[in-house]
């Protein structure tokens, strides 16, 4: 009881401590698996009703349902995780405008500077990395709080996994649409290898990318292309070629230790004429075990990163 307080008087009630305001609605955990598991359901359903009614009305959806799912559930997911610190306008908007911006960069200016010859898969990484960078930068232009390496790994994979979504569905329509009509089959099966792959592909490039970019993004928010900056660009644009001359590199290598005699316009065509079923395993083998050689290599450099933001944010 305080010095002036009557006795009887009921006592003032001390105010507890206040939450601060939610910067972005409230969203349930694990809504990112309830997304990818309902999401597979409806794009099985469609796939069948497709097959079934041999009708091409369900095609956008189809292409849509199979593009989007991973890329979508990866956006749930570090909104979830990182929604409250970096914002889900920011999360959005990388996703749509970043990717959005990247598949366009790309389209206009790959025509123009490549030409096939046994460069240009390289070129392809250097353009297509390039142009996800720009519009991570893009969006986030006047956010100059957005800095460092964790911001930089969540914000770069929701532009790489936008420009994936974008990209896939191009190609999912292509592989629709032949000169014999619809081709269903084909599609099915690039729906499926582009969804599957997705993770270890665009999303992760821009990962590593963005976190170095961000990490030594300065505090007024102007970006650096510092030597590490710039060193990443490359390396991740080698991966990115690597992963794109898989097929080709497999071919040569199944016509080296089978003896064949490749010229280069067989290369070209991309495929072996009346291979053996030697040749076709030992194609499969060596173009899935590249793939699987460069994710793992992409995997490794995430990992690295992660733990340097880990031992940065526990050093006191």
């Amino acid at each position: 009881m305080t010095q002036n307080q009557q006795p009887g008087a009921p006592r003032a009630r001390i105010p507890g401590p206040q939450q601060p305001p939610m910067s972005h609605p409230q969203i349930r955990a694990g809504l990112w698996r309830r997304c990818l598991g309902i999401g597979l359901a409806l794009w099985a359903l469609t796939a069948v009703v497709t097959y079934a009614m041999k009708s091409t009305t369900l095609l956008p959806t189809l292409i849509l349902l199979g593009s989007f799912l991973a890329p979508v559930t990866f956006a749930l997911w570090a909104y979830e995780r990182h929604g409250r610190d970096l914002g889900a306008h920011l999360i959005l908007g990388c996703f749509l405008t970043g990717g959005t911006l990247g598949v366009l960069g790309a389209s206009a200016m790959e025509p123009h500077l490549l030409h096939p010859s046994l460069g240009m898969y390289l070129g392809v990484g250097l353009i297509e990395e390039a142009v996800k960078l720009a519009a991570l930068m893009f969006v986030l232009g006047r956010q100059t709080r957005i800095r460092g390496l964790r911001a930089g790994l969540v914000l770069g994979a929701t532009v790489g996994f936008g420009f994936a979504a974008m990209e896939s569905a191009g190609y999912a329509f292509n592989a629709a649409v032949s000169l014999r009509g619809v081709d269903l089959r084909e599609l099915l099966e690039t729906e499926i290898l582009r969804g599957v792959l997705a993770p270890f592909g665009h999303g992760l490039w821009t990962a590593i990318a963005g976190a170095v970019l961000l990490a030594y993004r300065r505090p007024n928010g102007r970006f650096e292309f510092t030597s590490a900056v710039l060193g990443t660009y490359l390396g991740i644009s080698l991966l990115h070629a690597l992963w794109d001359s898989t097929h080709g590199i497999a071919l040569w290598l199944v016509a080296r230790l089978t003896g064949t005699g490749l010229d280069r316009a067989l290369f070209g065509q991309g495929y072996l004429p009346q291979p053996t079923d030697e040749q076709k395993h030992l194609f499969s083998l060596f173009s899935v075990g590249g793939l699987v050689l460069v994710s793992l290599a992409g995997i490794a450099w995430l990992h690295s990163l992660a733990r340097r933001e880990s031992s940065w944010r526990n050093t006191p």
